[in-house]
């Protein structure tokens, strides 16, 4: 019998003289595929995109989407700073017109600030809960965006990020070679008040996949690790598991956050934009302006990562 190694405690978050205790959640173990509900949310008009499928799996009562319940329709698009699809192919900032991207309204005696965001795959972000807009492209070609929004200080930031798949319910694509690999995520984005993405930012896991074996997998409170499982992928399809975390229903607001551990900071290389116009033509928005690229603990099998930081 396979099982998570899983270790418990509670941890005590002090706000303003209140105490909040948060329990650490058990994953739930899922084996094999998810059953496709939707083939594919995105075509490239100019370009070749992967197919970027939902998926349903379940365990008992429980229900999940994959690979993530999201929020992405036109109306909710943030604007691309650039996107093959679209023909939005600036060389440099200076062939963008930043005055043109719309202001979200959060404080109307706010700071106008404007951000950058490169993302592996899919972003949502949110400032204070409120939505500012959603990433146009879920899966590939790799885009990157801007975003204008009006919010004084302090503020939450919230950003949900989906490292998407193409084998709906396992966590791999077709790469390097191979029809069952594992992606891998990232995310770096810098804003004009000089707010940036390091590893003061919070980042929680809630969906890993592919488990290969999961005497890999070790919960110790509110850590989700998976150092020492496979990432190889395969020519075929393998059982393998999926591990899934209910996400908070006011996650975006709430300060449960806290618990959570710290992103780790990632290079270019271990990334690998250095083939991505999308980011190299505006590396001085991003680690040019001090922004690291962040994400859980493991980067390829790490799905679904929600990420808090509040801009004092």
């Amino acid at each position: 019998m396979k099982s998570i190694r899983f270790s418990y405690f509670f941890t005590l978050v002090f706000l303003g003289g209140t105490t909040c205790s948060v329990l650490a959640a058990k994953a739930v173990v899922i084996e094999g595929p998810a059953t496709v509900l939707s083939t594919s949310q995105f075509t490239c008009e100019h370009g070749r995109s992967r197919l970027s499928p939902i998926g349903i799996k379940k365990a008992g009562d429980k229900t999940y989407l994959v690979p993530a319940e999201t929020q992405y329709k036109k109306e909710n698009f943030v604007t691309n700073l650039y996107d093959q699809c679209t023909n939005v192919e600036p060389k440099s900032i200076s062939e963008v017109d930043v005055s043109a991207v719309p202001i979200i309204e959060i404080d109307g005696d706010g700071e106008v600030i404007t951000g950058y965001i490169f993302a592996d795959n899919y972003f949502e972000l949110f400032i204070n809960g409120k939505l500012i807009g959603v990433d146009p492209v879920p899966f590939t070609p790799f885009n990157s965006n801007i975003v204008r929004f009006k919010v004084k200080k302090p503020y939450d930031i919230a950003i949900e990020v989906v490292d998407w798949e193409e084998n709906a319910g396992l966590g791999s694509e077709n790469n390097r070679g191979k029809p069952y690999h594992p992606g891998d995520g990232g995310l770096i984005a810098s804003f004009s008040d000089g707010t940036l993405t390091n590893s003061d930012w919070k980042a929680q896991t809630f969906y890993t996949a592919p488990i290969y074996d999961l005497n890999c997998v070790e919960e110790k409170g509110q850590q989700r690790l998976t150092s020492t499982c496979d990432t190889k992928g395969a020519y075929q399809y393998q059982t393998t598991y999926s591990l899934h975390w209910d996400i908070p229903r006011n996650w975006v607001k709430d300060q449960s956050y806290l618990a959570w551990p710290n992103s780790l900071e990632y290079t270019e290389g271990e990334i690998g934009v250095d083939n991505k116009p999308a980011y190299m033509n505006f590396q001085e928005q991003f680690t040019g302006a001090g922004a690291k690229f962040i994400w859980s603990s493991n980067l390829v099998l790490d799905n679904v990562i929600l990420f808090r930081y509040t801009v004092k």
